[in-house]
This record gives C-alpha cells, sequence and structure tokens, in this order.
C-alpha cells in the first residue's frame, strides 16, 4: 500500500483526538509491557514501517539506539520532523532490507502487516536482521472494534482500515513462527471496548486501560526471543535475499540515509 500527504496527515491528526490518545497510550503501554525484559543500554533497534515516528521516538526515549524504514517519502518526512538526527531513517521495501545479518539487536513491526502484500516474508526478513527478537503489533480480527471499524458490511464503505488485513492472535503466532522458527513468548491485547468507550471517564478508562489476554483487545501484541539463536526450521540459511540475488546484489540495495537523518553508516 502506498502512503500519500493525506495519508500521513490523518494518521497524526487520529492520535491527536481524544479516542486516538488514548488508544496510543494504551499501545505504548502494551509496547512497554512486551519489552520489559529486553535490554535498552547500547541496543540497536529497527523499526520497519515506522510512519512519521510516533513509536519510534518513544522507543528512543526509552533508551534503545533506534534506525526506521519506510517505503513512504512521505511517512519518512513526517520521522525526520518528529525525530531529527535522533534517529538513523531509511527509504526502503521491508521485505528486502538493506542490512547485514544480525545487524540490529531488536526489530519492531508495529502495525504494518495488516497492510503488507507478503507479511510472511516481512517477518522473515525481519528475523535475519534481528540477533534478538521481534515485537510485532497488530489489529486483532477477534475484537468488537474490527467489527465496528473492519468488517466489510455490505453497508459499509471501503476505507483503508476495511480494506487491510486484520489478523487473529492464533493467526499471527502461527505467521511468527512460520516466519522465524520460533513461537512467539508473550502475547497480550489492550482496548477491549468498542471506540466511543476509549475515554478517560470513569468507567470507561478503567476498562479500557489494563493489558488483557491475546483475545479481547482492539489491538494485539506479540514478542519473539531468539533463545540461542538456533532456528528451528532452514529459513536462515540464505545470508541475505531470496534465492537468485548475490550478496553483492544486496550491498546494492543499501540506500543513503534519508535526508536530514543521523545515518549510522557514516562512521
Amino acid at each position: 500500500m502506498t502512503w500519500d500527504g493525506s495519508d500521513a496527515e490523518k494518521f497524526d491528526t487520529w492520535f491527536r483526538t481524544p479516542e486516538g490518545r488514548f488508544a496510543l497510550e494504551q499501545e505504548v503501554n502494551l509496547m512497554d509491557h512486551l519489552i520489559s525484559s529486553w535490554p535498552r543500554r547500547k541496543r540497536k533497534l529497527l523499526e520497519i514501517g515506522c510512519g512519521t515516528g510516533i513509536f519510534l521516538e518513544h522507543l528512543y526515549r526509552s533508551g534503545f539506539d533506534v534506525t526506521g524504514v519506510d517505503k513512504s517519502s512521505v511517512m519518512l518526512d513526517g520521522a525526520i520532523e518528529r525525530l531529527g538526527k535522533r534517529a538513523s531513517l531509511y527509504q526502503c521495501n521491508g521485505e528486502i532490507l538493506p542490512f547485514d545479518d544480525n545487524e540490529f539487536d531488536f526489530t519492531v513491526i508495529w502495525t504494518v502487516l495488516e497492510f503488507c502484500s507478503d507479511p510472511e516474508a516481512l517477518i522473515t526478513e525481519a528475523a535475519r536482521v534481528s540477533a534478538g527478537g521481534l515485537l510485532v503489533g497488530f489489529l486483532n480480527r477477534h475484537s468488537i472494534y474490527y467489527f465496528t471499524h473492519g468488517k466489510m458490511w455490505p453497508w459499509a464503505s471501503a476505507n483503508t482500515l476495511r480494506m487491510s488485513h486484520w489478523f487473529s492472535p492464533s493467526e499471527m503466532r502461527g505467521a511468527l513462527y512460520g516466519g522465524t522458527g520460533y513461537k512467539p513468548s508473550i502475547t497480550r491485547s489492550v482496548l477491549p471496548g468498542p471506540m466511543w468507550s476509549w475515554k478517560t471517564k470513569v468507567p470507561w478508562k478503567y476498562l479500557n486501560g489494563f493489558i488483557y489476554p491475546p483475545y479481547i483487545g482492539a489491538f494485539t501484541g506479540c514478542r519473539v526471543d531468539f533463545c540461542n539463536r538456533i532456528p528451528l526450521n532452514p529459513l536462515h540459511a540464505w545470508k541475505s535475499a531470496p534465492a537468485g540475488m548475490s550478496s553483492a546484489k544486496r550491498k546494492d540495495l543499501k540506500p543513503e540515509c534519508y535526508r536530514g537523518s543521523k545515518c549510522s553508516l557514516e562512521k
């Protein structure tokens, strides 16, 4: 899916609405809960599909050395404006990353796979460049939010959410195992109520302000830890690219840093 300027503006504008601010707070709480066991100091973290950098900025403030990639130059312009030189930013396809094996300690894929043409290929590539583990956040098909905002009812008009692929937690666990050879270590969710209840007023803030089992909330997150980094399947046997792509050609894919951003490759 290609994002234009209006999409980037809608993305940021949503998080400035009362419901969006509340949802963002809960997603951040879920992210913090899931990565609480990950070390931060001098650890390199990659976010695939970083968008305008909202979550990348939080991860930077959490103590990681952050890098973000996105296919959209419009989204990356927003990330540059938000993060400046605090992050290395690249424009590229997440399914063919211009990085070496295990170049990062951790990789984050947050609300991206729903809009991806080949989710398992992106997961596999994310695992290739990550030495320690993956964090994946996704819209939950078994939630109230899906039936109000995601399902394409006969009377509903098409929009980005209704045209995307919402995952069930079991489907995502299967995709993660298929793409990495590892089962998720932990899966949790947030925001179980309908969107009109995403507010700070009692009792709704208590209903939606906790972390729940994976099948309950509108938004679900999985963490995969690469214990001892011994894959259970041969997916990591190829060095850097799909069959037929040489190591030399892979190196040719490495882009310049996106304009204005800090570049770790310049060192």
